[in-house]
């Protein structure tokens, strides 16, 4: 089964970009709990995190090893590509980067591991060859990620996790991508269409109107990233909001807007982590998701 599934069910895991920041230790984490248990507090009232940090510089294989082992069983994480990738690469000739990356302890997550968020450039504009080329070497199961992760290069062994031998017997789950696009050409049929042809998902961003919200289904499960309503990072979402994206996601989790009518998982996740706003959203969205539907109230 694929993390944070239910069987015969689709099911929405609500979570926050990221868990470490001053501003929480003052109104999330209760006063005097010690940073190494941040973590560990957040997963106890939230589905599911994003590793942002993987963005800025490739993580430690113990880092990822120590996350796992401070969460529930059941927890999801979702991993953030490197801008190695999507902005200095601007998606074309990574696959290096992209093997280290996979190389540098993601898949000791194992079970926890969620989709891969790759978030471009607002500057980056549609091109379908390039993007078709990157969708391609996405590697789509854990076997293929360790695969491609083999061929890495500089990364001392104390920088690498690899699992035990690469014929993907002991890593054979799936692997899903989401993209977050932030130019308007991106807005467009064939984007859309070569999206589905490899199952990655579009990310459904609220950025404020700094970007354009999309919200076309182009995998079998849906990607949110909520990053302020009215000020991009800051602005927590007020209950009418928030019950307008519980009925959204509602209608998802049912298959509406969806090509096949299937109902799609959804991964959502707070990014107004600026004035501490994000923990609260998630839990209260998680709360409305999790009441009886008012249509079957």
């Amino acid at each position: 089964m694929t993390p944070g599934t239910t069987a015969g069910a689709s099911r929405a895991l609500v979570g926050i970009s990221g868990w470490r920041d001053p501003e929480w230790r003052r109104t999330f984490y209760p006063a005097g709990l010690p940073q190494r248990l941040e973590l560990e507090y957040a997963a106890g009232r939230v589905d599911s995190l994003e590793i942002n940090s993987s963005f800025y510089g490739l993580q430690r294989p113990s880092s990822y090893l120590t996350w796992s082992g401070s969460t529930p069983a059941d927890f999801v994480f979702a991993v953030k590509g490197p801008k190695l990738v999507t902005h200095a690469g601007a998606l074309r000739r990574v696959r290096l980067p992209l093997a280290n990356f996979l190389a540098s302890g993601v898949l000791a997550l194992g079970a926890k591991l969620g989709p891969v968020l790759w978030q471009l450039p607002p500057w980056l504009a549609y091109d379908a060859a390039v993007l078709e080329q990157f969708l391609a070497l996405l590697p789509r199961t854990t076997a293929a990620a360790a695969g491609l992760a083999a061929a890495h290069a500089d990364l001392p062994a104390e920088r690498t996790w690899l699992p035990e031998g690469t014929d993907g017997s002991p890593a054979a789950g799936p692997l899903r991508h989401a993209l977050e696009v932030r130019h308007r050409s991106w807005a467009n049929g064939e984007c859309y269409g070569l999206l589905r042809r490899y199952n990655t998902a579009l990310v459904v961003a609220d950025p404020a109107g700094r970007w354009p919200l999309l919200q076309e289904v182009t995998a079998d499960f849906m990607y949110v990233r909520l990053h302020g309503s009215q000020e991009l990072y800051v602005s927590g979402y007020s209950g009418a909001e928030l019950d307008a994206w519980a009925g959204r996601i509602r209608g998802w989790l049912a298959g509406s807007g969806c090509p096949d009518g299937a109902g799609r998982q959804a991964y959502v996740y707070f990014d107004n982590t600026a004035a501490a706003r994000a923990p609260f959203d998630a839990i209260a969205l998680t709360g409305r998701l999790r009441a009886p539907s008012p249509r079957s109230a």
